[in-house]
C-alpha cells in the first residue's frame, strides 16, 4: 500500500470566502454590541432628553425632514423601548458571533448555521426593499443572498474523513 496516497494533508484547502464571512460576521456583532450599549444608556430618562434635545438644536440644512423625523420616532418610542432594542441587538450580535466564530474555526455546523439564519432574513429584506426601497438595503439583500449560495455550495462539498467520501460514493 502506498503510504503517500493514503495519507491526506493536516489541513484541508480552507477557502478564503469563509474567513470574509466570519470577518463580516464580527464587524456586525461589534456594531450591534455598540447599538444594545448605547440602546441601555438611553433608557435612562435623562440621557434619553439630553439626545432629543441635541437632536432639536442639530443644524443640519439638508436633512431638516431626517431629524425631525428621528426626533418624533424617539419621542413615540420612549426611553424604556431602549432596553428591547438593546437585548435585540445584543441576541442579533451573539448570532452573529456564533456564526463568525464557528465560520473562523472551520466547524461545518457554523456553515450550516450562517446559511438558515443568514437565509431566514432574505424574506424581511426583500420585503423591505418593496415597501421602502433603499440602495443600501438592496445591496445587502443581494449579499446575503449570495452568501447563503455560497455556503451551500461549500456546506455540500465533501470532507476529507467524510465516510461516502472516504469510500469514493456519490453524495
Amino acid at each position: 500500500m502506498d503510504h503517500a496516497s493514503t495519507s491526506a494533508p493536516a489541513t484541508e484547502k480552507y477557502p478564503a470566502g469563509l474567513r470574509i464571512i466570519a470577518v463580516y460576521k464580527a464587524v456586525k456583532t461589534v456594531g450591534l454590541i455598540f447599538i444594545a450599549i448605547a440602546a441601555f444608556r438611553l433608557d435612562r430618562e435623562q440621557n434619553f432628553q439630553n439626545l432629543v434635545q441635541w437632536l432639536e438644536h442639530l443644524q443640519l440644512a439638508e436633512s431638516n425632514s431626517i431629524r425631525w423625523s428621528l426626533v418624533r420616532l424617539l419621542e413615540s418610542m420612549g426611553p424604556a423601548k431602549f432596553i428591547a432594542v438593546g437585548i435585540v441587538a445584543l441576541v442579533y450580535a451573539a448570532i452573529f458571533a456564533t456564526e463568525g466564530i464557528g465560520l473562523w474555526m472551520r466547524k461545518h455546523w457554523a456553515e450550516w448555521f450562517t446559511v438558515i439564519a443568514t437565509g431566514s432574513l432574505v424574506p424581511v429584506e426583500f420585503y423591505e426593499c418593496i415597501v421602502r426601497f433603499g440602495w443600501l438595503k438592496l445591496a445587502v439583500m443581494v449579499a446575503n443572498i449570495l452568501i447563503v449560495i455560497y455556503l451551500v455550495r461549500i456546506a455540500l462539498r465533501p470532507r476529507h474523513g467524510d465516510a461516502s467520501a472516504a469510500a469514493g460514493e456519490p453524495l
